[in-house]
């Protein structure tokens, strides 16, 4: 069971970038598929979050409005669309699955994902 996320590198503030979570030995269409970063010095937060069955994001309020989570069932993989790059946004940006179904308040936190794949590297600069 792995996971891996793709698609980091420089972007100048004010563009975008997709992040794409895949995984081999599962189906991420039975899993809660949350993104999370981590900058230099800083704790990991939870960015965004998909639950399985019904679909209900959250979001890191300071990403709200510039950050989507979406999932391409065909595929099998689940994406995080980043528009609207800040230099604060730059950080390792991973991806996680749950089996479990977390209610919203607990969504986007790291304790409720059993699963991790390798970062990706996000820099926003000039």
């Amino acid at each position: 069971v792995q996971l891996q996320a793709f698609g980091g590198g420089l972007v100048q503030p004010g563009g975008s970038l997709r992040l794409a979570c895949a995984a081999s030995g599962f189906s991420l269409r039975d899993y809660t598929i949350g993104w999370f970063r981590q900058a230099p010095g800083k704790e990991r937060e939870g960015v965004a979050c998909r639950r399985k069955g019904d679909g209900n994001t959250s979001y890191l309020s300071s990403v709200l409005g510039r950050f989507t989570i979406s999932r391409d069932n065909a595929k099998d993989a689940v994406y995080l669309q980043m528009n609207s790059l800040k230099p604060e946004d730059t950080a390792v940006y991973y991806c996680a699955a749950t089996k479990r179904n977390p209610i919203m308040g607990v969504c986007r936190r790291d304790g409720s994902y059993e699963y991790w794949g390798q970062g990706t590297l996000v820099t926003v600069s000039s």
